[in-house]
């Protein structure tokens, strides 16, 4: 179950955004001002209202000890303030002058990014307040930005739908249209969903927009082997513009807030609809889940934030889904598993599958070390020894197709390990 503990509602306008530390609650309005509260009983602090800004006030984020808050506004500014006094610490410029709409520490502090209107993004040094580096968008307002966990790459999402990725050296290392009618938020969730060979990390990442979609992403990136932004899945539920999303901590829940007035939590294992929570009035703009305790705060135009806070049954029903899939998995026929595959939009590899007798068992039974000698040489994927078998008694047909083979190199099936690998660590402890 979760449960509505308390309704915030001191702002005298939208609230645009509410930010999580491990003992604060920050949030900001149209009103101009940014509000914080303590989560011992959500008491506002004696120096709040900060105030500063002369425009609304779009967004508000923690630093990751959470002693500096951040906030941008449409006057064209980041503030950093003191959150234990309220102090202003720095007032940072967009060089445009454009109005600033999203702002988001990296995880190891040492910098702060602000996205304008007008496209332009600025990484500041957060420590000297400088700007360390600019870049910009080729169309659209940046409205969303997410660091990696481990802060190598962040994403940004732009109001023409894009997502854009770049290094922690303001590279631009890939760009793809991500919803049609323009991205509002984007989140990682801070747990890896593989740590795979030659130290392939891979993240999910959420994207959410006007297309009234949620969609699910892995992302994966290494120096030497560049990036990859690979789409997963669409979550279902909302029936309007999608404005917010958020994962848990421990990454088990995705939440997300819509135009229809609903926020929806979902389990990110199963993509199931944990929760429907209707309790606002108007547009849900913001969402945010709490780092160290089972609660969750949602914004809205209704000039309101609810605080909901989640029991113990619903986390273990998110944790317990791995176990649950598993018992059932292992009943799966081989065109179960055909079924499953395809609706991974991994129908390319239906074939190999039903080619190696693959049924529930044997998908449980897969390995990393099984995928391990995965290889292919005419399209098709063999096992390592048998095709060098094959070879070595001097074949040179495909075993498939008995077609002369242009070449004997064999190459790593790695979509097909890859694939696996994703569907492991979600199914297989």
């Amino acid at each position: 179950m979760v449960k509505l503990i308390h309704t915030l509602a001191d702002h005298g306008d939208d609230v645009n955004c509410c930010a999580f530390s491990f003992s604060l609650l920050a949030t900001c309005s149209l009103d101009k001002t940014i509000r914080l509260y303590s989560l011992h009983d959500f008491t506002e602090l004696p120096h709040s209202p900060l105030k500063f800004h002369t425009y609304a006030v779009h967004c508000c984020c923690f630093s990751p000890s959470g002693r500096i808050l951040a906030s941008c506004s449409t006057d064209g500014t980041t503030v950093l303030w003191n959150t234990e006094n309220g102090q202003m610490l720095a007032v940072m410029e967009q060089p445009s002058g454009s109005p600033v709409r999203v702002c988001q520490f990296s995880p190891d502090s040492r910098c702060l990014t602000s996205g304008a209107a007008d496209g332009t993004l600025v990484l500041w040094n957060a420590q000297s307040y400088k700007l360390y580096r600019c870049g910009s968008v080729k169309d659209g307002s940046l409205v969303a930005c997410a660091f990696s966990p481990n802060g190598s790459f962040f994403v940004t999402g732009s109001s023409c739908g894009d997502l854009t990725v770049w290094d922690d050296k303001m590279r631009c290392l890939h760009s793809e249209k991500a919803h049609d009618l323009g991205i509002t938020c984007c989140d990682f969730s801070s747990q890896p969903v593989s740590d795979g060979e030659q130290g392939l990390q891979f993240f999910r990442l959420a994207s959410c927009g006007q297309d009234c979609q949620v969609k699910i992403w892995i992302v994966s990136f290494t120096h030497i082997l560049g990036f990859e932004l690979k789409y997963k899945s669409t979550l279902s539920g909302h029936c309007a513009p999608v404005l917010a999303c958020a994962f848990s901590h421990d990454g088990q829940m995705l939440v997300s807030g819509s135009v229809d007035k609903s926020v929806i939590v979902y389990d990110t294992n199963t993509e199931n609809i944990l929760h429907t929570l209707t309790q606002h009035t108007r547009y849900v703009t913001t969402c945010a889940f709490a780092p160290n305790t089972l609660l969750l705060a949602t914004g809205s135009m209704d000039k309101t934030v609810n605080i909901w806070q989640f029991d113990l049954e619903t986390l273990c029903q998110a944790r317990s889904t791995e176990d649950q899939l598993k018992q059932f998995t292992e009943d799966w026929s081989e065109e179960d598993v055909s079924t499953w595959l395809c609706a991974q939009d991994l129908k390319d590899l239906v074939g190999i599958f039903k080619m190696n007798n693959i049924d529930g068992k044997e998908l449980l039974s897969l390995t990393k070390e099984s995928l391990a000698d995965d290889l292919k040489i005419d399209g098709y994927s063999y096992e390592k020894e048998a095709i060098e078998n094959w070879i070595s008694k001097k074949k040179r047909t495909s075993p498939m197709t008995n077609l002369v083979l242009p070449s004997a190199v064999l190459t790593p099936n790695r979509t097909l390990k890859m694939a696996i690998n994703r569907w492991l660590e979600t199914h297989q402890k």
